[in-house]
């Protein structure tokens, strides 16, 4: 482990490998004893195999542990092997050159918090650690008008205080010397919580005790909530912070974040809201200042630290009390009455779904995309894209607003293939006095279209220079192959020719070309056409196919257009 520099975290991986494979080798090996990875006998690689078949058994459909167990295993033979001084027999060479023979899994990820989830745990948040440093201040206060208990007695909460803080006696001491409880002053015995048990008296009276000079493992939930919302990094990097890493100035705080399972450190720099003093002290609202918020935890953890000689001193310190010991721990966001679901009953904070502290990270990265409008590049400047892709894009809110966007698109595509051009069964239509109106034309565009000013082929066009194919002021670009496409055109019963002319074109690309390659390009063009011509009658389509041939008509198309390539 050394050697690999890798991580407590991962020094306990591969040790847990080690067990269990162990354990499992006692239970199915008679000859365990005997089981060297030198030695043929009893054959290891059989074994090997057989635990890692054995591993889902374990554990939940789909879990990534066996193949994690089961990687940090064949590692640990596979360092073995190419170690030149020790042997490994049998045929763990090939298989730790083969699959590993258990499927990877797949992680559950968690969803982020909603919006008034998130607001209602940074206000209990914020109330919790006002109320944690008044306490703490009031302990302080009290220990200092305290004296030693030897000479002003054993039962009064300022003298055992005062005892704590100065460090002059240790919960041991005050636990021996303490008198029977039925002896204990009125102030000594209000601070034990309604309902104790005799047998738990004196204990549940030392964690009151230290609880008000120290901060305990509830407490600092409120602080890892608060520097979490307010940096959006991640509860490991957060939890990790000493003072070595934080840098503060006049009006912004320089923070150097380690994620030990990327290998990274990363600083990121923090404004400071210039305020007076007395709003710092006592603000109306939350705000989310990480140099303030670091403060205070610097100035909880420091007499911690001096009692434990621990340098440089970790913002996320606490005392501990048990069997009337009391020990500095680092924070711990698992355990019995230690997690974030505890400290959510305690303080009454009711939210959807698990109690994660993972989802109050994705909600800041949520907040992130939205603040960057989806540019990954901005989103994921802590970590890789891949990783953004893979444990946080898959959010709801960042579903339900790429679904809105898509939405959009295809309304917007919708529209524009549902507002085509103009048909007119009639050109007398133009004359009737109601068709300025009614068609959106002015008086000049209705003589114009009359005499065929503006006939561009297949179809007559409202305002060339207009065209949403093109730059405004610019030439049609595209016409007459995709006037059939346009909302500026119009269908006049004299463009019937024309449009046979250029179904006959379409039905030649569509034999030429691959079907997809031919709906991309020209499918609702001949969509369009298919349902122009149904609204002609079966006379006018034969009139026109005969004045074809008559006059000798054929279809005029760009020079562009003769040729398609499948690209």
């Amino acid at each position: 482990m050394a050697a690999a520099v890798l991580s407590t975290g991962a020094c306990r991986g591969f040790r847990k490998a080690i067990s269990d494979f162990c354990t499992y080798l006692d239970s199915a090996e008679p000859r365990a004893a005997e089981a060297s990875l030198a030695a043929g006998e009893p054959d290891l690689h059989h074994a090997v195999t057989e635990w890692i078949r054995l591993l889902p058994t374990g554990y939940q459909t789909g879990s990534p542990s066996p193949a994690w167990l089961a990687s940090r295993l064949r590692q640990l033979i596979a360092r073995r092997i190419a170690h030149p001084d020790r042997s490994v027999a049998g045929h763990l060479h090939g298989w730790v050159k083969g699959a590993l023979g258990v499927s990877k899994g797949q992680c559950v990820e968690v969803d982020e918090f909603s919006r008034a989830d998130k607001k209602q745990i940074i206000q209990a948040a914020w109330a919790a650690r006002r109320a944690t440093e008044e306490r703490i201040k009031k302990g302080w206060a009290l220990a200092a008008v305290g004296s030693d208990p030897r000479v002003d007695g054993w039962a009064e909460p300022a003298n055992l205080l005062w005892a704590l803080a100065h460090g002059v006696w240790t919960c041991e001491d005050i636990a021996e010397r303490l008198p029977p409880p039925a002896q204990w002053s009125a102030p000594l015995r209000e601070l034990l919580p309604p309902g104790t048990l005799p047998q738990h008296t004196v204990n549940c009276l030392l964690r009151h005790l230290v609880g008000m000079l120290y901060p305990h493992n509830l407490d600092l939930h409120s602080y890892r909530i608060l520097l979490m919302a307010a940096t959006g990094r991640t509860s490991e990097e957060v939890v990790a912070l000493h003072e070595d890493d934080i840098e503060y100035g006049p009006r912004s705080v320089l923070i150097d974040f380690t994620k030990q399972r990327a290998r990274t450190t990363r600083r990121s720099a923090y404004s400071t809201p210039a305020q007076k003093e007395d709003r710092v002290l006592h603000p109306s609202n939350p705000r989310l200042d990480v140099a303030e918020v670091t403060r205070s935890l610097l100035t909880l953890a420091r007499p911690l630290a001096e009692r434990s000689a621990t340098l440089p001193v970790p913002l996320f310190l606490r005392a501990a009390v048990s069997h009337h010991t009391m020990t500095v721990q680092s924070f711990r966001g698992t355990g019995s009455g230690l997690r974030l679901t505890d400290w959510l009953n305690i303080h009454n904070v009711r939210i959807d779904g698990p109690a994660d502290i993972r989802r109050l990270r994705k909600s800041g990265k949520v907040e992130k995309a939205l603040t960057f409008k989806g540019r990954i590049s901005d989103i994921a400047d802590d970590h890789t894209e891949e990783t953004f892709r893979r444990s946080y894009a898959h959010g709801t809110t960042l579903r339900v607003i790429a679904g809105q966007v898509i939405t959009t698109a295809q309304q917007h595509w919708l529209s524009k293939a549902l507002t085509g051009p103009v048909v007119l069964d009639q050109e007398q239509s133009l004359h009737d006095p109601d068709a300025e109106a009614a068609l959106g034309l002015s008086a000049q565009d209705i003589e114009q279209l009359r005499a065929g000013e503006l006939d561009m082929g297949v179809s007559s066009c409202r305002d060339p220079f207009t065209s949403p194919f093109g730059r405004p002021g610019q030439m049609c670009p595209v016409a007459p192959t995709r006037c059939l496409e346009c909302r500026n055109a119009f269908i006049l019963p004299s463009n019937l020719p024309q449009l046979l002319l250029f179904a006959a074109h379409l039905e030649q690309l569509r034999h030429r070309l691959a079907p997809r390659h031919f709906h991309a390009l020209w499918g609702q063009s001949q969509a369009n056409l298919t349902e122009v011509l149904g609204l002609r009658t079966d006379a006018e389509i034969s009139r026109a196919r005969q004045r074809i041939a008559d006059e000798g008509l054929t279809l005029q198309l760009p020079i562009s257009s003769q040729v398609e390539l499948d690209v």
